[in-house]
């Protein structure tokens, strides 16, 4: 038997050995700030020049972080040691991206600010969505103390969900307290680190900085084997050079500096590698999600990452559209198709609007059902002599029909069904209320924030995250 399917490629070893060249070269000659004391102690004692906060990093350091980086890490179910998400640099997951401004409520069609009960609510449709691997923190709660809603985010995350937390925070303080809350879920700092259900996202700062805050994070992560993405956000034309090529060797660069920082702290913590090129569009200046060059970018991602043998960050589902519309569903569905068929391993952002300012519940159900369509595409199909069926063929023979046949019933289920989208005539659909593709989105989606159930933290591990967020707010 064999297994044919649709490829994408891009880049051969020799472009990926090049766009490697200028990184190391960005770093060995123009080097990166580094705004954490404790980074610049490390790169130094490993050899990196030094003046000031600007180290200059010589690739023995890069080649021997890349070689003590592990090429594959797991993410296990809520305080389990059940694997939830394979990071090994074949599967692909999703997930939603994080700390958007706006809400677009589909109880009420209203856009607002975001409450912490929004986020709880959301967070419960993605953990009843099968095609979500992940979930992530999704927006700015402005009804919890500012100093401290990174923590109440990642505690409506831990409550509302099994599936494994990608999290963002701000310092190494709120990095503590969100670890602490993990553990006293996973029994321990040593039963997370052994299992862990969570994924830091932090980021350098473009062009070539990694800010104090970013790096303290990035060496707690290192030091407990917390997995972590460091990953950059070059925008071309603005922090970066408007070539993507340029862009891609600038973020490349960041992200292994970052790595460098990682492996000197703990050789073999896990890192996912990553970088999310954008460009400025020239005309509104709007950091534009909904773009080929976007894509392109992605693409570049996943052949640098197999060329290093790590695992790779990814992003999907995002729109510069303001509503759930053909523009949003053109942009998902594209930029699910490119992750799938690029194989980036953690793919964020299912569910960003508005170029990343707003996030919608709704999009995110119509997404899920954009995956699970594009899928069976990507993996393709076997080819033998039960799939080319020439007996089942010469069995029902000139002017026959297949429809009752055994082998028909045997390989029918495994088509692709929707779930939302509809095939019915027109009669039908006037006769079940001519719901058109939105309604039905509205309607599944309210339905999951009502009736979806998320089995319920133990009660010791829920008085310890209160108190930790009690802590937190009385400080704040």
């Amino acid at each position: 038997m064999s297994i044919v399917a649709p490829k994408l490629s891009m880049l051969g070893p020799d472009e990926c050995l090049q766009i490697h060249r200028a990184s190391c070269s960005i770093l060995r000659k123009t080097g990166v700030n580094v705004l954490s004391q404790a980074g610049l102690d490390l790169l130094h004692r490993a050899g990196a020049k030094l003046e000031g906060q600007r180290a200059y990093i010589p690739p023995s350091l890069v080649e021997a972080a890349l070689a003590s980086a592990p090429e594959s890490f797991n993410l296990y179910r809520r305080g389990t040691q059940e694997i939830a998400l394979r990071l090994d640099g074949k599967q692909v997951y999703f997930g939603p991206g994080s700390d958007t401004l706006r809400y677009l409520d589909p109880r009420s069609g209203e856009r607002r600010d975001f409450q912490l009960g929004d986020i709880a609510d959301t967070v419960r449709v993605l953990d009843a969505l099968p095609e979500i691997g992940f979930v992530m923190s999704i927006g700015v709660p402005r009804d919890v103390p500012e100093r401290t809603f990174y923590r109440h985010q990642f505690a409506a995350m831990l409550r509302n969900t099994v599936k494994p937390i990608v999290f963002v925070c701000d310092d190494l303080a709120d990095m503590q307290a969100i670890a602490a809350m993990a553990a006293a879920v996973a029994g321990g700092m040593p039963a997370l680190s052994g299992y862990p259900n969570l994924l830091l996202y932090s980021e350098p700062s473009t062009p070539l900085q990694h800010s104090q805050e970013a790096t303290e994070k990035l060496l707690f992560c290192a030091e407990h084997a917390i997995p972590v993405t460091h990953s950059p956000a070059p925008m071309m034309g603005g922090t970066a050079p408007v070539t993507l090529a340029g862009a891609v060797a600038l973020g490349n660069a960041e992200m292994l500096s970052g790595l460098v920082m990682h492996q000197l702290k703990n050789p073999g913590a896990p890192f996912l590698y990553g970088h999310g090129v954008h460009h400025l569009d020239m005309k509104s200046m709007v950091s534009v999600y909904g773009a080929p060059e976007f894509q392109l970018a992605r693409v570049m991602a996943a052949e640098m990452g197999r060329f290093y043998g790590l695992p790779v960050w990814g992003y999907a589902a995002h729109s510069d559209s303001k509503v759930i519309d053909g523009q949003a569903a053109a942009d998902a569905q594209f930029s699910v198709l490119v992750a799938l068929m690029a194989r980036t391993n953690l793919n964020h952002d299912v569910g960003y609007l508005e170029s990343g300012l707003t996030n919608s519940p709704e999009m995110m159900v119509l997404t899920n059902e954009i995956i699970s369509m594009t899928r069976p595409f990507v993996q393709g199909l076997a080819i033998d002599d039960e799939t080319l069926a020439l007996d089942v063929i010469d069995e029902v023979g000139p002017g026959g029909q297949f429809t009752s046949h055994r082998h028909t019933m045997n390989h029918w289920r495994s088509l692709w069904n929707p779930d939302i989208f509809d095939r019915q005539r027109l009669d039908r659909w006037r006769a079940r209320g001519e719901k058109d593709v939105n309604a039905r989105i509205k309607e599944k989606t309210i339905s999951l924030m009502q009736d979806h159930q998320v089995e319920p933290l133990p009660s010791q591990a829920q008085n310890e995250i209160s108190s930790l967020l009690s802590k937190g707010d009385a400080v704040a």
